[in-house]
Order: C-alpha cells, then structure tokens, then sequence
C-alpha cells in the first residue's frame, strides 16, 4: 500500500471522526441560533431568518449517519461506498454553502427587520401581556432600556400611565431601590436596546457562518482523497489482456 493510499486512508478516517464531532458542534451551533432568535421573536418580523439555523441542524443529524457510512467504506475501500460518500459529502457542501448564502443575505436584513417591529412591540407594553414579557426579557438580558435610548419610553403609553416612569426591567441589577423614574438615572440602563439586539444576532449569525465555512474546507479535502483512493483502486484492479 503506497503512502497516496495511506494518506488518503488517514484523512477519509480522520473526516469521518470530524463527522461525528462536526455533528456534535452544528446541532450546538444551530440550537444556540434558534435559541437565541427565539428568545426575541417579537422583535424580529421575518422568520426566514431562522432558515439558516434550521439547514444547520439538518446537516448535523445527517452527519453523525454520515461518519458510520464513511469509516466503513474507507476501511473496506469499497467503491459503491466511496462513491456514495463523496455524493453525501457533496450533498453537504451544497447545504453548508445554502446555509452560508442565507446566512450573508439575512446578515444583513437584521437591522431593517428590527427597525420595523421593536418600537410597535414596546408600544404594547402594559404589564401582561406577551409583548410586555418580551421586552422585560430582552431588557433584563442585554441592560438597556427603550429602542434607541431611555428617553423613548416618555413616549409610550407606559409612561403616561403610571406615574411618568419606565419600567423597572430598566434599573440596573445591583439597584433594589430602584423604581423607575427618570430622574435617576444612576439607577437605570440608559443605552437602547436596539443596537445591543443588532449586535448579538449579528454575532451569533457570524459565528455560524464561520464554522460553516471552516467544515466546507474540511470537506473539500475529504472529496480528494475519495478521488485518491478510487482511481488507484480503479488502476490496481486493471489486468492487461497479455497477462
């Protein structure tokens, strides 16, 4: 057996092991960008933004199948089985790359889509309703208070209602007496919280697209040594009409 066939041999194992654990770290991946656009779906008007998040977790369940298949046909260097595994590799790479694709375009749509739907939801703000259970959270979360600053809640039907303050979701954590008027403002978070939100979904989203990106590599040397390992099996099993 020649070092190409090792080699080869060596990398289709290694990638059928990466995998498992590619499979592992996507179905994280994906679960932490659902959880994390969930945890702020009243905010965010277009959900195809979950599309990329939804492609990732897919190819993960897939890949843990994927890594049996691989490690079995890379020891017995079957044909049928290499052949197959560089189809399902290609498979993957098309997905990983949708993923990516999608992952650019909404990227960039975040900002419009949270312009669009953050100031009607704290417009809704009135102590019970889901919408108000949202904004707490995301307030709480990020330390912020109000879209672009503090100062829009002295436009919202919150403050008008109740004593000209905003709610208490905006002290600060470590403030018990706080109690939200906006004469201490020692007490409360005074930065918007849209700018924090923009921020963590553009995070997570890039986080995402990075991994991405790094196993597509991965997977385009996984391909070459199919390619390896295949046409010289195709040449050794070759027998000359004179032999």
């Amino acid at each position: 057996m020649d070092c190409g066939i090792i080699t080869s041999k060596t990398v289709l194992l290694l990638l059928s092991l990466i995998f498992w654990a590619a499979g592992g770290a996507l179905a994280y991946v994906g679960s932490y960008v659902l959880r994390s656009y969930n945890n702020f779906d009243n905010f965010l008007e277009d959900k195809y933004t979950l599309i990329p998040a939804a492609i990732i977790i897919g190819v993960a369940v897939v890949m843990f199948i994927i890594g049996t298949v691989g490690c079995c046909a890379t020891l017995r260097e079957s044909k049928v089985g290499l052949g197959f595994f560089l189809f399902i590799i290609l498979l993957i790479l098309a997905a990983e790359i949708t993923a990516f694709v999608f992952g650019f375009i909404y990227r960039g749509r975040i900002k419009g889509d949270l312009e669009k739907t953050m100031t009607d939801v704290f417009q809704k703000y009135e102590g019970q309703s889901s919408e108000t259970r949202a904004v707490d959270y995301l307030q709480e979360q990020l330390q912020c208070c109000g879209v672009q600053n503090y100062t829009d809640w002295t436009r919202m039907p919150w403050f008008q209602s109740h004593n000209s303050t905003v709610p208490t979701s905006c002290c600060k954590g470590n403030h018990t007496a706080c109690t939200g008027r906006i004469d201490q403002l020692d007490l409360l978070n005074v930065q918007g919280c849209e700018a924090k939100l923009e921020q963590l979904l553009q995070d997570v989203l890039s986080y995402a697209m990075l991994v991405i990106l790094g196993f597509a590599i991965i997977k385009l040397f996984g391909m070459l040594s199919v390619c390896v390992i295949t046409c010289r099996r195709g040449r050794n099993e070759y027998q000359p009409l004179y032999a």
